[in-house]
């Protein structure tokens, strides 16, 4: 993550989640845990696609907000953790592409 972060001129990471105060807490505990020296990721800033969704469609749970961004859903998958991962981030790249073209920035 850190080398990711300095490729691309950041100091820090900022974590995207579904809920992802709650997520960081477990990932700050776990650093802080086993030592490491600097946590690549910012400390309490946070993309949180609950909010986000929120405010861009009307939908918070993630299922509904990814269906609602007009993405697929699979209820059999859902709850793994690299099928949430993957709909989180797209649902994320959903909401920031739809804020842009709002704004004109496309």
């Amino acid at each position: 993550m850190r080398a990711a972060a300095k490729r691309n001129g950041c100091q820090r990471a900022i974590l995207v989640g579904h809920n992802a105060h709650f997520d960081l807490g477990f990932l700050n505990a776990a650093v802080a845990r086993v030592g490491h020296k600097r946590n690549p990721f910012h400390p309490f800033s946070t993309f949180d696609t609950v909010t986000l969704a929120g405010m861009a469609y009307g939908q918070t749970v993630l299922s509904r907000a990814v269906q609602a961004a007009g993405l697929t859903w699979d209820g059999e998958q859902a709850h793994s953790a690299v099928y949430d991962t993957e709909r989180t981030a797209q649902l994320f790249c959903a909401v920031l592409n739809r804020w842009r073209q709002t704004a004109g920035q496309d």
